[in-house]
């Protein structure tokens, strides 16, 4: 099993014009719709932040895939191409972690 974590800080002047908190449920609502599209994925949990503290990040992704094989297919679908462009536009900082269960 393949393991790819995100957790995102977003900008409080978005380019699109829209709140963080806005922008925040638009993240997780294009990650949730992307679900039955995935070929090898086992879970996707997208969660915003409820502890606004000064350590936090505003949004999180958290996915398995059943291989990495699977884990690199999944940047090739439009729908994730799409949202990773409207992230561009929205996030302050971004890091990842991915690895081998």
């Amino acid at each position: 099993m393949f393991v790819h974590i995100v957790i995102w800080r977003l900008r409080d002047d978005a380019e699109n014009g829209r709140r963080k908190d806005e922008n925040a449920r638009e993240m997780k609502t294009r990650f949730e719709a992307m679900r039955p599209h995935l070929r090898g994925l086992l879970r996707l949990d997208c969660g915003i932040d409820t502890s606004r503290s000064a350590d936090s990040a505003d949004v999180a992704l958290y996915t398995e895939f059943i291989d990495k094989a699977a884990y690199d297919e999944y940047y090739a679908p439009p729908l994730h191409l799409d949202i990773m462009g409207f992230i561009k536009g929205v996030r302050a900082e971004r890091r990842v972690v991915d690895y081998d269960v």
